[in-house]
């Protein structure tokens, strides 16, 4: 029989529905030179306690971000079967190739995979495993929880983020996964491009969903990892697949996630040219619009002034800029307001 144009091409030997805990691989084709048939394996786990909810979690979406790896395996290796209510798939590098190389593109095909759902079943790496996510693993779950850092280019404010959503039932959801997530903010954004993300592409299939984005400047966070493992617990207790209350106190002796929003292009500062630039505020500071955000320098011209680049709008850094040189139109400053309801 003609195999069907819709049908993945990724290939395992997991069985979601068996109880227990299951440590293995996905296999994605990908013939190269001197390897024919060759695949690269994708680690997953399954731990399945028996009936509950299901949920997801994932890291390593983009290799330069390293906490959700850390947290994600770490959960995969300790998570009992036998106290689990419920299925738990994890995935603690989805892009490993990209993880691998720590970068945030993948160096197979160029591709962001976080810009790639629904992905295609005949179509480059990226888009292979993209598919089969969307299309078999997304369908089985009610929760998704994506754990990113800001990756080479940015350092972020400690936070939990979430798309806004017209259903109010679904928008208030998704509001308590980020609550009981626990991070010090969460961050309720328009973003540049977002269409095409694992997490609008769980809410595509009715999955409450959220991402994390817990450092960056390209290493590890000491308490991002904190955030993490913590946070992901928190999930598994909020849906009560484990025993226990979720921990949402925060460091600065808060009781819990203070929501934020990024309502539009003005929270977003863009670089105007090519340079070096040198950024005057960390995550978490306060700003006004019309402050500088920092200056724009430009080394192979000595004689040019700087030029100064200001912030849009009120609000908060929630994303500072990780390196040196950018390029026009590269983002070198977000900003969050404290989240309406409106």
């Amino acid at each position: 029989m003609p195999e069907s144009a819709d049908r993945s091409r990724v290939f395992h030997e997991i069985d979601f529905d068996r109880p227990g805990k299951q440590i293995g691989y996905l296999r994605v084709p990908q013939s190269r030179d001197g390897g024919a048939w060759a695949t690269i394996e994708i680690p997953i786990a399954v731990v399945n306690g028996g009936p509950g909810p299901s949920v997801l979690f994932t890291g390593g979406v983009h290799g330069d971000e390293y906490e959700g790896p850390i947290a994600v395996s770490g959960l995969a290796r300790s998570l009992d079967p036998q106290s689990l209510r419920g299925r738990v798939i994890l995935m603690p590098a989805v892009d490993l190739p990209a993880a691998l190389a720590g970068r945030r593109m993948c160096p197979i095909d160029g591709r962001d995979f976080n810009r790639c759902f629904p992905g295609d079943p005949r179509g480059s790496f990226c888009q292979v495993l993209a598919h089969f996510i969307d299309s078999t693993i997304l369908p089985m779950v009610e929760i998704s929880v994506d754990v990113h850092a800001a990756g080479s280019a940015m350092e972020a404010a400690p936070s939990s983020n979430m798309h806004w959503k017209a259903d109010v039932e679904m928008m208030q959801k998704t509001l308590a996964l980020a609550e009981n997530f626990a991070a010090p903010y969460n961050v309720v954004f328009w973003g540049v491009d977002e269409t095409a993300t694992l997490a609008a592409a769980a809410e595509r299939r009715g999955v409450i969903a959220i991402a994390a984005e817990l450092g960056g400047y390209g290493r590890v966070s000491v308490e991002g990892v904190r955030i993490a493992r913590r946070g992901l617990d928190n999930v598994l207790k909020w849906m009560r697949m484990i025993d226990g209350i979720p921990d949402t106190s925060q460091p600065d002796g808060t009781p819990g996630t203070r929501h934020m929003e990024v309502r539009d292009q003005k929270g977003y500062v863009f670089a105007p040219s090519d340079g070096l630039f040198e950024p005057l505020h960390l995550p978490g500071a306060e700003v006004r619009a019309g402050q500088l955000a920092g200056h724009l320098h430009f080394v192979e011209e000595w004689e040019r002034s700087p030029v100064p680049v200001e912030f849009r709008t009120d609000g908060f850094v929630w994303m500072a800029p990780g390196q040196g040189r950018v390029r026009k139109g590269d983002v070198i400053g977000v900003v969050m307001a404290p989240h309406s309801a409106e």
